[in-house]
């Protein structure tokens, strides 16, 4: 029988398209990978390669092989990443986030709950946490939408709003209020890891330059040093207070307030229940 690896070399081959550099490619001289597709063919018991001195090709056969074996290896790293995220979650609770704010509360509350269990959280994509969800990767995410799909428990979990953090002397700082476009064109201090409200930012502030920072406490003492707008949230301000020397404003724009949902598989309600419990008497 085949071995999953000679099905991984004859994608590489196909990707390279030449045995020369699918062998550099694997770290692998090229007689040993000749070798082992000549081996891959004996024991499907076809020919997968046109052979000419010094050059070798696909045929029809090996162009078929190549769309199942694709199929075959996707199937088999699924299946590797799924047990290994199974295996995980026996000793480890896995939470993904859209935003940073949301994992502060949840992560802190989780730790507390289950004492036993190791939390680890991350922030991805939502489409990403979607998915890691459905493959077992996290036991519950937070999303700035409801998930809809039958299989999902979703329920309303915190509301952040955004804020500009301006210093006195800023033409705007007497403002009650201001849109992304009053300071878009302005360089502004932003940090690097905010999740979803990146693209956000992007989209409304498409003239700004920003000056990313990563990390939390450099961000924050360059913003009280500097002259610079930022943006702060009151969930950040509820954990680090307000920044010392500016004014907060609040963004007007109906985008830069989010409702976050705790979403986990209904599958694993009861493994969370503490936990949904107490996001929901967080709303009450």
């Amino acid at each position: 029988m085949f071995e999953l690896y000679q099905l991984e070399q004859l994608l590489i081959v196909a990707e390279c398209g030449t045995l020369s550099g699918a062998a550099e490619k694997l770290h692998l001289s090229q007689p040993a990978l000749s070798r082992s597709m000549q081996k891959l063919e004996e024991e499907l018991q076809v020919t997968l390669f046109d052979r000419q001195k010094n050059k070798i090709s696909l045929n029809e056969n090996g162009k078929l092989a190549i769309e199942l074996a694709r199929r075959v290896v996707e199937q088999a790293n699924d299946l590797m990443e799924q047990v290994r995220a199974f295996d995980r979650s026996q000793r480890t609770i896995f939470i993904g986030s859209c935003a940073p704010a949301p994992l502060w509360e949840l992560s802190s509350w989780t730790s507390g709950i289950y004492p036993d269990m190791t939390v680890s959280s991350e922030m991805k994509e939502n489409e990403t946490l979607l998915d890691g969800l459905k493959k077992g990767l996290y036991q519950c995410i937070i999303l700035p939408y409801p998930a809809e799909e039958p299989d999902l428990y979703s329920v309303p979990f915190e509301t952040e709003q955004l804020y500009f953090s301006l210093p006195p002397a800023h033409p705007l700082s007497s403002a009650k209020g201001l849109y992304f476009k009053d300071i878009d064109g302005e360089t502004i201090l932003l940090l690097a890891q905010i999740g979803f409200w990146k693209k956000l930012c992007d989209e409304k502030m498409p003239s700004t330059h920003a000056l990313m920072q990563t990390e939390q406490a450099d961000f924050a003492e360059l913003v009280q040093a500097s002259a610079l707008p930022a943006f702060v949230s009151d969930m950040a301000m509820r954990y680090d207070g307000k920044p010392k020397n500016r004014v907060v404003i609040p963004v007007l724009d109906p985008e830069a307030t989010a409702t976050y949902y705790f979403v986990c598989r209904k599958g694993e309600k009861s493994k969370l229940a503490a936990l949904i419990q107490r996001v929901n008497s967080n709303r009450k």
